[in-house]
């Protein structure tokens, strides 16, 4: 599978700027996939698909390990963005805050919770045709993002209930793997930080894909439990 550097290195050889080749898949990288696609007479959503990463390398797709399928732009950004924290004290993260700023979304301290705002921006930043719910910030929110998923999967936007089910709260997160109890979700707002961990199966409210993705292919992950406690409130 071809890493976004290969991509981007693929298209500044056939005369196209994706920006910096930093193997990040943003805006500027994305226009010029879909010029690409424009010109090679594809589907133009800006997505590296197999018909797509065929018509980009005239012979066999560079490999690589990493774990993240390049059709899933949004999961792979998730994916580099654990280990970001909170700021602690007073002071917050600039570049949760940035995220907010990006897409003119209002949010200014990260004492504020913001899973709901770590997903907008993953989803946001790698899918910019893709409507994001009404305010975003609020993780119950996005039951209304894109389409219902038929069984949670790996790159699913996964819906949690805090507090109470049938209350306010919530959390939203990526869905990374699953073991026999718990779904294990990269998600904001997780011990302060962008983490992976565990939620129990039974919190789930509903799981999502994003409308302008490529049409989900059931990947389901089964992992150990790596020692990760089971979170409770991701408060």
């Amino acid at each position: 599978m071809a890493s976004v550097e290969d991509i981007q290195l693929a298209l500044k050889e056939k005369g196209y700027n994706p920006g910096p080749v930093d193997n990040i898949m943003g805006r500027k990288t994305i226009a010029a996939i879909k010029e690409f696609q424009k010109d090679n007479s594809l589907v133009i959503d800006g997505i590296v698909g197999p018909i797509t990463l065929s018509a980009l390398f005239a012979k066999d797709v560079p490999h690589t390990d990493k774990a993240v399928p390049l059709y899933m732009p949004w999961l792979a950004e998730a994916y580099q963005l654990i280990g970001t924290q909170e700021d602690p004290g007073a002071g917050s993260n600039e570049a949760i805050i940035g995220w907010g700023k990006a897409l003119r979304i209002d949010y200014s301290d990260d004492e504020t919770p913001w899973c709901g705002l770590f997903t907008a921006h993953c989803i946001g930043s790698q899918l910019s045709e893709e409507p994001l719910p009404t305010n975003p910030l609020g993780a119950r929110n996005w039951r209304k993002f894109g389409e219902e998923c038929d069984i949670p999967q790996l790159g699913s936007i996964m819906v949690f209930w805090r507090g109470e089910p049938d209350g306010w709260q919530g959390h939203v997160g990526f869905y990374w793997a699953e073991d026999d109890t718990c779904y294990q979700i990269i998600g904001g707002n997780q011990s302060n930080s962008v983490s992976i961990a565990r939620l129990k199966k039974d919190r789930l409210l509903e799981a999502r894909w994003p409308s302008n993705a490529l049409t989900p292919r059931d990947e389901v992950r089964i992992a150990d439990k790596d020692g990760r406690l089971i979170s409770t409130n991701e408060a």
